[in-house]
């Protein structure tokens, strides 16, 4: 695989996460429990569909076709999406959408660090800003986590149901392979499976200030980097690209 092949699969799992869970997040928009939450999580989407707007044009830029971000998000198939299986998890109750974010934002917290020391300077400066918002929705994810867990007793019983039934969707996240071989050598991004060991002591720490217990290690799912998901993506880009799709360049 080119150096330019390589760089273009690494934006664009880079730009799906964030645009998938943004959308996900997007969802709760007047459904939250509470109104200052409503308000933080339709934020915290905002934040996410931003960073993938970024990496998804730089994407484009990447592979040379003349296509748009817009065109990346909207008019790719199911099959050619490479975001963690993690973030197409329906949002389920507010403990599921809570662990799913603690999860996803406690990876990103150290991956984005460490691409911050990218040789690529356009995923630097996007990693620099990105970080910001990521050590937010981090804090915002522990802080509910550690609420609900040490709260009451079905507050408890909510929240280590939700670590529980996700948990098999984070040992995707350290996954490596030969792109991220590739990138890794020619200094462009860290290697997933090296930041596992900080991640999971991170997640000790959290959960048990939550009074909630690490789930026993088992079976993983996986599959997104070779562009295979759940049922969810599917219907969320049946929902996301129906504009598009049914008017083709549609425009304000």
């Amino acid at each position: 695989m080119t150096h330019q092949e390589a760089l273009l699969t690494l934006t664009l799992r880079l730009g799906d996460d964030p645009l998938i869970l943004g959308h996900r997040l997007g969802e709760w928009c007047s459904k939250a429990p509470i109104l200052e939450e409503d308000l933080a999580l339709t934020n915290m989407a905002l934040d996410l569909i931003g960073r993938a707007e970024v990496i998804l044009r730089y994407a484009a830029e990447v592979e040379g076709k003349g296509q748009t971000e817009d065109d990346l998000a909207y008019r790719r198939g199911e099959r050619r999406f490479y975001n963690h299986l993690l973030v197409e998890q329906p949002n389920g109750n507010f403990a599921n959408t809570i662990a799913r974010q603690l999860f996803i934002s406690a990876y990103e917290s150290f991956y984005y660090t460490e691409l911050m020391n990218s040789k690529d300077a356009t995923l630097s400066a996007i990693a620099h800003k990105a970080i910001k918002e990521i050590k937010y929705h981090l804090k915002h994810a522990s802080d509910w986590t550690i609420r609900l867990g040490d709260g009451t007793e079905e507050s408890h019983h909510k929240m280590q149901e939700a670590i529980n039934e996700l948990w098999m969707y984070t040992g995707e996240l350290f996954e490596t392979d030969d792109i991220d071989e590739q990138m890794s050598e020619s200094g462009i991004a860290p290697l997933p499976a090296e930041l596992f060991g900080k991640w999971k002591s991170l997640m000790i720490d959290i959960l048990s200030e939550a009074k909630l217990s690490l789930p026993d290690e088992g079976f993983m799912q996986t599959g997104s980097r070779q562009g295979v998901h759940t049922e969810y993506l599917g219907y969320i880009l049946a929902d996301m690209q129906y504009l598009q799709r049914a008017y083709p360049d549609a425009k304000w």
